[in-house]
């Protein structure tokens, strides 16, 4: 098994989550999240005080899937999350040693 974590811009959310539901992945977790790249940040006026906005918000999604489905996965994330501009975001792919569904007690892929 594998974990996909994609962190991606918010208002791509919706884009990525019904290309990944047309090729059958059926659940994830969304976490609304703060981060920095090379996209820095930006200033702003409050008050009449200017700031600096260096943490932007983000969306993280976790996939967990099969093995044989991993491509198919980034394919699709990167497809309906890209805009082509600084600050898309990224994915990273790890190793799931085990996942144990709470309610059943089901293991391994039956828990997906």
């Amino acid at each position: 098994m594998k974990k996909i974590e994609a962190v991606i811009k918010p208002f791509q959310l919706e884009n990525v989550k019904d290309s990944l539901s047309k090729i059958g992945i059926t659940g994830m977790t969304v976490l609304e999240v703060k981060g920095f790249g090379r996209q820095k940040g930006h200033t702003e006026l409050y008050r009449g005080n200017e700031y600096v906005v260096d943490l932007l918000p983000k969306v993280k999604l976790e996939i967990l899937i099969d093995d044989s489905r991993v491509e198919e996965v980034i394919n699709t994330i990167v497809a309906s999350a890209k805009t082509g501009k600084i600050g898309d975001g990224k994915i990273f792919v790890t190793d799931v040693e085990e996942c144990v569904r709470i309610r059943t007690g089901e293991t391994g892929l039956d828990a997906l």
